[in-house]
């Protein structure tokens, strides 16, 4: 038996989304198949504590070798697809559902002079439409809900029959579930009409519908019918719900390959769900090394002829349509070449729109995962990191091992809100209690060059100052070791803490982001200090070429190189890190504020004062007496008020005459 822990994936690799997961032998079997809500949580809940796990659980994780998953839209996707592969694998530790018995249908029998809306399982009837399928209890729930706007008819043949001999209605005629044809409410030419609408909704034709209920409900409303449009309004949501978007179960006669793909300037990761008889069959992925100078559609030529030309077993099973994320090169001479493999017509296309295109969204967001898995795997690898840090000082012929890597960049929209980033990666992994953000402002914001030495050199300002302090600190005794044994050396003060490093110790490389430019920035930055013992390289990102200082060359690292590759991963880091301080320092710069220069005016006492006066044009009217009736409010802030509006007279008004917007919201702040 196997040791769970033995192949348990690492908590951060596992996403959070719904999704369908398999345990495999270690013969790659699959014997279990399960849907979870939330993948993170249901995996980890097999690990945590094997041994207290129910005994046919337990047995199942210790015959289990491997567990992979499938990330899907919803909740409803991933019961769609659990069922398809709990028929297609057969696993033994599977038992609901292995036999002949099947979910449940929601089913609309069009073949009847009255149709009728009920649950169904096993084979198909003629003149029946087939919804689902759902879970036993989420199936009851829909119908319910859905009787509520469509009261088609629900009750047996006996129950109808005996209606129509007693003139009365069944229970469901009586509170409005069924529109009760069978005593003549309505004809059966208007009872057909609400089968109809029933399958359009089912079918897909939802937004008709909600919209009719929500004109509905902005009717009830204006005629003050406030309980009525409070029903509509649990209809719609209710429908909504019913409507969740199904992308993983396609039209019967859909058989298709979806492939999608998801890449960056080194690798591009794969993958392929297999769809027959529009359920998903099969699922496979790759991540593969991208050739230099290779496109997209080359990317995608080569990936079909790989996996149709190589596997006989693949060629065998070639469906209709073969659908990609944009067409390949030679998409024609591909198209021909599939069908010889086939005996019959393949069509190559790209999928826009409906239940094709969200299905191949849902592949493509696999893909994303596999590689971010797949980088984060390979960035944990001890071997691999030691590999990327010996290859990086080789290829620099650097003289010293690069123990800590700091890599820099500049983020800002026109030269507006100029920020930049600091890394740190420590034996080739993030440290990020060491990573700083940097405002930049004046003349060191007109361009990138300017903005990177200005960023190095205030970082190694610091960084000189902080060691001057601590070489100070160390000659009078403060905060000093002392020597093993305890005898000799400076005495040590124990009642005042020594100064925080704010830098902490120097880097053996500095990277920037782009080309000789900003590499010689940084040099210039680092030489007017003084500082001769760090090293600077920039990686410019539209070949991934490494730039030295003062140099007309770049260094090409070869692009299967693991040093290449963790140099793309700093400086992506810090591009994530200067995004996200730029676009929160636009944000508030876009809030603009008549009454924000108001010294001791905060937040609430704004609201306080808008509140009690309604605008801003008619707090700067007022005398200092009438501001002290606003909440909180005393005479000297008052008074402070009246100062600024009197200092700022022209710029206020012109503040006052544009309402205070929250840029990114469009919240209008202020009146």
């Amino acid at each position: 038996m196997a040791d769970p822990a033995s192949y348990r994936p690492q908590t951060g690799e596992i996403p959070t989304n719904p999704g369908v997961y398999r345990f495999r032998d270690p013969h790659g079997r699959v014997i279990y198949v399960g849907k979870a809500k939330n993948l993170r949580s249901r995996l980890n809940s097999y690990f945590a504590n094997p041994a207290g796990l129910l005994p046919k659980t337990h047995a199942m994780v210790h015959a289990a070798s491997s567990v992979e998953w499938t990330v899907v839209g919803s909740e409803l996707e991933s019961l769609q697809l659990e069922y398809t592969w709990i028929k297609e694998f057969k696993p033994r530790f599977n038992v609901v559902f292995r036999d002949d018995k099947t979910y449940p249908y929601l089913a609309v029998t069009m073949g009847e002079k009255l149709p009728r809306v009920q649950v169904m399982r096993g084979e198909r009837r003629k003149g029946t439409r087939y919804f689902g399928p759902y879970t036993a209890g989420a199936i009851r729930e829909t119908m319910d809900t859905l009787l509520r706007v469509f009261p088609v008819r629900s009750c047996s043949a006996g129950v109808l029959k005996r209606a129509q001999a007693s003139g009365r209605p069944c229970l469901l005629g009586y509170i409005d579930k069924c529109s009760a044809p069978c005593v003549g409410r309505v004809t059966p030419e208007e009872h057909r009409a609400l089968a109809e609408d029933f399958c359009a909704f089912m079918g897909g034709e939802a937004k008709r519908f909600i919209a009719r209920l929500e004109k509905d409900m902005a009717a009830a409303v204006a005629e003050l019918d406030y309980e009525r449009a409070a029903r509509i309004r649990d209809d719609i949501a209710a429908l909504r719900k019913v409507f969740e978007r199904n992308a993983v179960v396609l039209a019967e006669d859909t058989d298709a390959d979806v492939f999608a793909l998801h890449e960056d300037e080194l690798e591009a990761a794969v993958q392929v769900f297999h769809v027959r008889g529009g359920r998903v069959r099969g699922q496979r992925g790759w991540v593969v090394e991208k050739v230099e100078d290779s496109t997209t559609p080359d990317l995608v030529e080569h990936l079909l002829q790989q996996v149709y030309g190589e596997d006989a077993e693949v060629q065998g099973r070639l469906p209709r349509e073969v659908l990609v994320p944009v067409e390949p090169s030679n998409a024609a001479e591909l198209a021909v070449w599939l069908g010889g493999l086939r005996g019959a017509k393949v069509d190559i296309r790209v999928p826009q729109r409906g239940d094709k295109a969200a299905l191949m969204s849902t592949v493509r967001e696999n893909a994303e995962h596999a590689l971010r898995l797949h980088k984060t795997r390979r960035a944990g690898d001890l071997t691999v990191r030691s590999q990327a840090l010996q290859e990086l000082q080789e290829a620099l012929e650097l003289p010293v091992p690069l123990l800590r890597i700091e890599c820099y960049d500049v983020s800002h929209v026109q030269g507006t809100n100029v920020v930049a980033s600091m890394v740190v990666v420590e034996d080739g992994l993030p440290k990020k209690s060491d990573y700083r953000k940097f405002s930049i402002t004046g003349a060191a914001a007109t361009d990138d060059t300017a903005a990177m030495h200005d960023v190095l050199t205030r970082r190694f300002r610091h960084y000189l100052l902080d060691k001057t302090a601590q070489v100070d600190a160390s000659d009078v005794g403060i905060a000093a070791p002392a020597p093993a044994g305890g005898n000799g050396g400076a005495l040590a003060d124990t009642t005042t803490a020594a100064p925080r490093a704010k830098f902490a110790y120097p880097p053996n490389l500095v990277v920037v982001d782009g080309g000789k430019p900003q590499v010689n920035a940084a040099a210039r930055a680092l030489a007017g200090l003084g500082v001769d013992d760090v090293y600077v390289v920039g990686l410019a990102k539209r070949l991934e070429e490494v730039w030295l200082p003062d140099s007309d060359f770049p260094v090409i690292l070869p692009r299967s190189s693991q040093g290449l590759y963790m140099l793309q991963r700093i400086r992506d880091e810090a591009h994530r890190f200067a995004i996200s301080f730029h676009r929160q320092k636009r944000g508030k710069a876009m809030t603009v504020s008549a009454l924000d220069g108001v010294p001791g005016l905060g937040d609430s006492k704004r609201k306080a004062l808008l509140a009690h006066f309604g605008s801003v044009r008619k707090i700067k009217a007022a005398t200092a007496e009438e501001l002290t009736a606003a909440k909180g409010i005393g005479p000297a802030l008052a008074a402070a008020i009246v100062t600024h509006f009197s200092a700022n007279g022209a710029g206020a008004e012109s503040v006052d005459a544009v309402p205070a917007i929250n840029m990114t919201t469009g919240e209008v702040l202020e009146t």
